[in-house]
């Protein structure tokens, strides 16, 4: 099996400041993480996007705001997304990765894709920036996919709720977004109530689990909900927002997950879709080390290896509530 990594190092160049989490480093230990896995890596250089295709999540006015912005030297757009000189070309860059990754997978190319990009992405709404995002990357490619006919499931299982992302695909009934993370926490939205609206009602699904859940929730809450409702859904695609800050060592949220969890979840996503359709998109994650790891560990579930004995963190009596309560808020839609 082949995994095609995307990245460019034009996205090293999104500079972000000394202090701040998201910052460049962050790179080359995901493209590490990823060349440790047990899979041939094929790799290619990110393309720029034509600034039109943001179109179709952005407004026109936005999309020249971050132009302008990057070219006047270091702007806050908002106070945890800056940009500078560098930031046009990398988030071009970086919504460019998912088309090109759909055209090679389609190719043949490979098997799989990850993608090794910043900024990420799934805060970025239609008219702003938000929370280290400029563009949502794995937006534009489900908004890409789905207008070509496309059944699409974007699984997000970074700590943060993909709020743009959700808000993108609210009405939509052939975009499925599933959302594992911390709640109450920024962005403050993703409660299992939010189901989506009108024609997408039933395509917005929402676990948001209490601080220090583990991997023991995670395991339970794809054998019960997440997969159920993915194999009735029936993706042409799965897009991952792959967020590696729920893991125990990141220092920004209050998550307890392992990388034999992340190792779970890549694992059940890709038992789900056919070959060439799945792609992974870097979100959070923020203590390099634990990412790097976290990265190996997504591939070896998408090589199918065996998952590690879960040991030691177990998840806060409130999750399981939580579970429950997504099963509740889901059934008019789903067979569980």
């Amino acid at each position: 099996m082949r995994v095609l990594l995307v990245t460019h190092e034009a996205m090293l160049r999104h500079d972000t400041g000394p202090w701040h989490p998201e910052r460049s480093e962050r790179l080359a230990a995901v493209i590490r993480g990823v060349q440790a896995g047990h899979l041939e890596v094929v790799g290619i250089d990110s393309p720029m996007i034509d600034p039109v295709a943001l179109r179709t999540v952005h407004r026109p006015d936005y999309i020249e705001m971050v132009r302008r912005a990057s070219m006047e030297g270091r702007v806050e757009l908002d106070p945890d997304t800056p940009a500078g000189p560098g930031s046009w070309e990398a988030a071009l860059r970086a919504a460019g990765s998912g088309p090109a990754a759909v055209e090679l997978l389609r190719a043949g190319s490979a098997e799989v894709a990850f993608l090794a990009i910043r900024p990420p992405g799934h805060h970025a709404l239609a008219d702003r920036a938000m929370g280290f995002c400029l563009f949502n990357n794995i937006a534009i490619t489900a908004r890409m996919l789905a207008d070509e006919g496309e059944r699409v499931a974007i699984v997000d299982w970074d700590i943060h709720h993909g709020n743009a992302t959700q808000d993108t695909f609210l009405m939509d009934p052939a975009v499925l977004y599933v959302s594992l993370h911390q709640f109450p926490f920024y962005p403050g939205t993703g409660w299992v109530e939010e189901v989506g609206i009108g024609p997408g009602a039933g395509r917005t699904v929402n676990l948001s689990v209490p601080v220090n859940t583990a991997g023991d929730f995670y395991s339970e809450a794809f054998a019960r909900a997440v997969i159920p409702i993915l194999e009735q859904f029936e993706p042409d695609w799965i897009l991952v927002s792959a967020g590696y800050d729920g893991h125990s060592e990141d220092p920004i949220a209050e998550a307890s997950l392992l990388e034999s969890d992340y190792q779970m979840m890549a694992s059940a996503v890709r038992v789900t879709v056919p070959d060439r359709r799945l792609i992974l998109f870097l979100e959070g994650g923020y203590n390099l080390a634990a990412m790097e790891r976290s990265v190996t560990a997504t591939i070896a579930g998408i090589a199918g290896e065996p998952i590690p004995s879960r040991t030691g963190l177990q998840s806060p009596e409130g999750a399981w509530r939580i579970l429950d309560l997504l099963m509740e808020a889901q059934r008019p839609y789903w067979k569980f």
